[in-house]
């Protein structure tokens, strides 16, 4: 009798691996990860047409912002400076770019205007609300509209630089208020060609 349980038992189990292994075998494979960057038609300070075709040949680093934040984006872009400042001739290997998710606001004037205090390597985008969302969007960032009691608005948004490779390749971020020595170290690694990716 005990024989006999034991038997059923054993097959009852090998069944159940059976199954496990089959469903294991079936099992679709692994999502690739999400691409980071893509397509995008923008407008600079000089109010020229911008593609992300612009971009390729040198390595990118880009931020989104808006000219009316108070803190984040002008303490990131002052620390782009020093950055770019710190990297010497080998800056001019390198796009360095603000991007505005305030198409309402943020005209090529206005970005122009914003962007004269902080390095002149610096490029600013804008577009109608139609084009950020596409930007936005290939980028994976975040941005919301939020209104003020005043009848104003500012942005929640992100506040990473993406960085990309001369070929439009995301290969990681420098992070808000990243230390000056591992920004430049990534910044040089990134001009040379490096392939790294960095935890964010």
């Amino acid at each position: 009798m005990r024989s006999r349980r034991g038997f059923v038992i054993a097959s009852l189990v090998g069944l159940l691996v059976g199954a496990a292994a089959t469903a294991w075998l079936t099992l679709p494979p692994p999502a690739p990860p999400v691409p980071i960057g893509g397509a995008f038609e923008l407008t600079d300070q000089d109010g020229r047409r911008v593609t992300e075709k612009d971009l390729l040949g040198r390595p990118s680093a880009i931020f989104f912002g808006f000219t009316s934040c108070p803190d984040v984006c002008p303490t990131t872009l002052l620390e782009l400076t020093n950055w770019l400042k710190t990297l010497g001739r080998d800056a001019d290997k390198l796009n360095a770019v603000f991007i505005s998710v305030d198409s309402e606001r943020d005209t090529p004037e206005q970005l122009k205007l914003y962007l004269s205090s902080f390095d002149p390597r610096i490029r600013g985008l804008s577009g109608n609300e139609g084009q950020i969302q596409q930007v936005t969007k290939a980028y994976r960032v975040y941005y919301e509209r939020i209104a003020q009691d005043d009848g104003r608005y500012t942005y929640d948004h992100s506040a990473v630089i993406y960085l990309m490779d001369k070929d439009g390749r995301y290969v990681g971020v420098l992070t808000y208020n990243e230390p000056d020595d591992s920004a430049v170290a990534k910044l040089r690694d990134l001009i040379a060609g490096g392939r790294q990716k960095w935890p964010a």
